[in-house]
């Protein structure tokens, strides 16, 4: 597998506890409300960075926010990015889904084949996922 190069700052450069020296990485989405007919305050997206932040605490997986995933119809909303692993995005996930997250992200990163184990996933990773997405590393040579 090829190296992939990142810039000062990426969250690929941070140190983890997994051995390969590269930090598994949670993207929540902030925006994210459980019923669309109501504007939440807090936002239940913005209560699920919080409970993903509290579980991460000395796990070695970062996590980010961002303003939208849009996955609207299938909110709340994250993705788990690895480097050199598959990616994932998963829906219909609640604040108390922050540690299934940072799990999640922990079964990625000790990944031997680039894939999150599904038999091993917690439940609202199994019934939630929207999309794998193959790395670069995992594409077939289309030359």
């Amino acid at each position: 597998m090829t190296a992939v190069p990142t810039a000062p700052g990426h969250p690929a450069r941070e140190q983890s506890d997994d051995g390969t020296g590269q930090a598994p990485v949670v993207i929540v989405c902030r925006s994210c409300r459980l019923d669309r007919s109501q504007d939440e305050t807090p936002r239940a997206g913005a209560l699920l960075v919080e409970a993903t932040r509290r579980a991460s605490e000395g796990s070695g997986v970062m996590v980010k926010e961002v303003g939208c995933l849009g996955n609207c119809n299938r909110g709340g909303s994250a993705a788990i990015l690895h480097h050199g692993t598959w990616s994932y995005v998963f829906g219909d996930l609640a604040p108390e889904n922050g540690p299934d997250l940072v799990a999640g992200a922990k079964l990625l990163a000790n990944s031997e084949d680039g894939f999150m184990p599904y038999r091993a996933r917690p439940d609202a990773l199994k019934r939630g996922l929207i999309a794998r997405i193959p790395s670069f590393a995992h594409l077939p040579d289309l030359s």
